[in-house]
């Protein structure tokens, strides 16, 4: 029981005093802070016992390949990065960059469009499929996991259907179509320009989270809608931007799995969905909206990367390569739920 002077409690106070006064509350302070610290040490502390178990690991041609495989789930994750901030989920970002690679394909091979109108075609698919979601979500107050379930089977089918299940090869596109393939070498380093597309899109967006009212507005959001609400933000014009702003990432996306891949395949990226919610949780966003930065989905990316080379070079199956991702899922969300208690 608290002991009260009046109306004033004094227990309490002192308490809350000394919660912060302890290392592990000070530890979790920091965290709410800088919440892409705890994904940075994770991602050096896996190199370094990845690089111990097999020194193959650690050479320039492997990191490579990480960094490229790491291309699209991390642009991926940088479009659900933006909506979970709000607050909210979106389960259809794999589905619907696929529908967007198809069309861009189909039209530049099929139809003869050319490369630059392709692209153009493609980015009105994810500007299409995040109105979409947008206005189910801020018009008829639908809950977005809701929502993206139901719009992750549409854009599904409407790729099939689209498509009739073909797959394009990249000698029948365009040389503009697979650009994002193409390797770029830094000394023994060797990328593709996807990685740099990618990197382009997290130096903008992290500028706009950090800089810009439209950020500001975004962490608002997804802190307390209703706050912001009577703080005189139009939190439907904010959450309708959001899921535009991912329909056009999730497009580049598009454009850097072709590229990736030297084709587009409807039944390509069929974890993408989870993977980029996974790549958010580790890197530190909270589920619950409002707390986050970007690179730290970025980090968080890398973190799933890196777990998956470093197991298969351990010689572990790919089940447990599998395992480790869903041990660290669990690990980020408990490890947010525990800085989500801190006190301002």
């Amino acid at each position: 029981m608290s002991a009260f002077t009046g109306n004033v409690p004094t227990h309490d106070l002192a308490e809350e005093f000394l919660d912060r006064s302890t290392p592990l509350s000070r530890l979790r302070n920091v965290l709410h802070r800088y919440p892409a610290i705890s994904p940075a040490v994770v991602l050096v502390i896996a190199i370094i016992v990845f690089g111990l178990i097999n020194p193959r690991f650690l050479y320039p041609a492997n990191l490579s390949l990480i960094t490229q495989q790491v291309a699209v789930v991390g642009t991926l994750a940088l479009a659900q990065t933006l909506i979970i901030l709000t607050a909210g989920i979106d389960l259809s970002v794999g589905a619907a960059m696929i529908f967007s690679s198809m069309v861009v394909a189909q039209t530049a091979s099929v139809n003869g469009v050319p490369g630059p109108m392709a692209l153009i075609l493609g980015l009105f698919v994810g500007l299409a499929a995040g109105a979409l979601n947008g206005f189910l979500v801020t018009r008829l107050r639908l809950p977005p996991f809701i929502v993206t379930l139901g719009t992750l089977n549409i854009f599904i089918a409407l790729t099939l259907l689209y498509t009739n299940g073909a797959t394009v090869r990249g000698a029948d596109m365009p040389g503009l179509l697979t650009a994002t393939g193409l390797p770029i070498s830094i000394g023994d380093v060797r990328i593709t320009v996807g990685v740099l597309v990618m990197l382009a899109l997290y130096i903008v967006v992290a500028f706009m989270l950090g800089r810009t009212a439209w950020g500001r507005h975004i962490y608002a959001v997804g802190d307390d809608k209703e706050a912001a609400r009577l703080a005189g933000i139009s939190v439907n014009k904010v959450l309708m931007s959001v899921y535009l702003a991912a329909g056009v990432i999730l497009a580049i996306g598009a454009w850097v799995q072709i590229g990736r891949t030297n084709a587009a395949s409807p039944n390509a990226g069929i974890d993408l969905n989870l993977d980029s919610i996974t790549a958010v949780v580790i890197g530190g966003t909270s589920l619950f909206g409002g707390r986050g930065v970007v690179w730290g989905t970025l980090l968080g990316a890398l973190i799933v990367g890196v777990f998956r080379s470093g197991l298969s070079l351990a010689g572990l199956d790919v089940l447990y390569q599998t395992l480790a991702v869903g041990v660290l899922i669990i690990v980020a969300v408990s490890v947010d739920q525990w800085i989500r208690k801190v006190r301002a």
